[in-house]
């Protein structure tokens, strides 16, 4: 009797434990929604779930104490090196490479279960863990290949291999298959399981290889958003409360970053899977009123105010940093640049684009790393109403968010995005490694400007610094 008691003590403990790890998870998610409270954010949601982790496996005696802390300690050791190693432009790949190990954890749990369980097991346990085993899998294999694109040890260009759409629906009448399998026998479970997790890699493999690179940090999030799914769905396989909360917080969290994305993008998450993200070039006869137009641009070309006379002269300037940038690390340059303008009297702004860089919040940790002030950073919606009234817009390793022609060029995967409107201001300096288009493969109609364009050709590091050499 006493025993039992302490039993049901022991449950009801845990499951005040789970909840109040859940509600942290939850508001340390909360804080990573403000730039000033980022930092708190995460680290809140990630002591919650190394607690959550600790508890789980004590309370169930999976291991002993012994084990636990040596498993802690080599699992914090590989985190410490994977921060002093992996540097902050390869960050995007790094959250893809751990969105799939969050998956495999979630795989291996649902398929412990299912093999683990008996011939009286109810049925809805027996697809629950085939279903975790199910999106466990294809979201290792999808986003090992996400991070390969972004690490460019895949072309970053939409992959589709012959008759990918055919091949797709077998694949998906196979995982159906596979899933409902459970639940008419258990007889040759072994086999079929193998089976499916073959399939369900596959799938993750053509479904992820088929997204184009500019796409990527849409792909992450809803990769993000499946690693939660399935680690929710492994926690009802084996009955955990803990696990379904956090899996699905963060499965719903990362599903709503996903809409968040596609709206900044103004695409439909469907086009993006199926990869719509190269361009249809089509042949387009210049209108009389172009021609003369380009006249009139050239004519204007030696009109153009020197550069150092531009910006010296600035008072109202919105800095727009890009990819180029992080490729470059020239993040500390530019705030370099900034703290010299301000100190020139200058008012100097930050225009982030939801989706400038390789992940949500590229640029925010760049600048932020930079030690840029929070103050100083702007939504698009927030700035873009004022470049047609500022000064100078300086581009550093943007393209594809300041690309206009994303308002008009319909045969163009960039169409309808909403962009950063760099080309209404009267001065724009462009700090791009070429001329070559983005990721979307769309040239940018605002290095053919000749009147107020001023061009810095080359890496960022040095164009940069010898801008900042001339202006002392």
């Amino acid at each position: 009797m006493t025993k039992l008691m302490l039993l049901s003590i022991s449950d009801n403990l845990y499951y005040v434990i789970a909840g109040v790890l859940s509600l942290a998870v939850l508001f340390g998610i909360h804080l990573m929604s403000q730039v000033k409270t980022a930092k708190t954010g995460n680290i809140l949601s990630a002591v919650a779930l190394l607690a959550g982790v600790v508890v789980t496996l004590i309370r169930y005696d999976i291991l002993p104490i012994w084990v636990l802390y040596v498993g802690v300690a080599i699992g914090a050791a590989i985190g410490l090196w994977i921060s002093i190693k992996v540097k902050i432009i390869e960050m995007p790949q790094l959250i893809a490479l751990l969105n799939g190990l969050g998956g495999l954890a979630s795989f291996i749990v649902g398929g412990y279960a299912l093999l683990g369980i008996g011939s009286d097991q109810q049925v809805f346990s027996l697809l629950v863990a085939m279903l975790a085993v199910i999106i466990g899998a294809l979201t290792f294999s999808g986003s090992m290949v996400a991070a390969g694109k972004l690490h460019r040890v895949i072309t970053q260009k939409p992959i589709v291999i012959k008759f990918h759409q055919s091949v797709t629906r077998i694949l998906i009448a196979l995982l159906a298959i596979g899933f409902i399998y459970p639940a008419l026998t258990t007889a040759g479970l072994t086999v079929v399981l193998v089976i499916t997790i073959v399939v369900a890699f596959l799938f993750g493999i053509l479904f992820t290889i088929r997204i184009g690179g500019a796409d990527m940090p849409i792909a992450i999030s809803l990769l993000n958003s499946l690693s939660g799914v399935a680690a929710a769905i492994s926690g009802l396989a084996i009955g955990d409360p803990l696990l379904v909360a956090v899996g699905g917080i963060v499965g719903a969290s990362g599903l709503l970053l996903t809409q968040i994305m596609c709206k900044a993008m103004n695409r439909k998450l469907i086009e993006i899977l199926l990869g719509k993200t190269t361009v249809q070039k089509t042949e387009k006869v210049k209108t009389e009123k172009q021609v003369v137009e380009e006249e009139v641009e050239e004519d204007e070309a030696d009109e153009n105010t020197p550069y150092l006379d531009v910006i010296k002269n600035a008072k109202d300037i919105i800095i727009v940093p890009g990819y180029g940038m992080a490729v470059a690390q020239a993040q500390h340059l530019v705030k370099q640049l900034a703290d010299t303008l301000k100190k020139q009297g200058a008012t100097v702004r930050f225009a982030i684009h939801p989706v400038a860089g390789r992940m949500p919040g590229h640029m925010n940790v760049l600048l932020a790393e930079a030690d840029v002030d929070y103050d100083d950073l702007y939504e698009m919606d927030d700035l873009n109403d004022e470049f047609k009234n500022i000064d100078l817009a300086i581009v550093i390793g943007a393209n594809d968010v300041v690309n206009s022609a994303a308002r008009n060029q319909e045969d163009t995967p960039i169409y309808g995005m909403p962009i950063l409107n760099v080309d209404e201001a009267k001065e724009v300096f462009i700090f791009n490694y070429d001329l070559n288009p983005g990721y979307s493969g769309v040239d940018n109609p605002l290095y053919k400007r000749k009147k107020g364009v001023h061009m810095f050709l080359g890496n960022a590091l040095e164009t940069l610094q010898k801008l900042a050499d001339e202006m002392k």
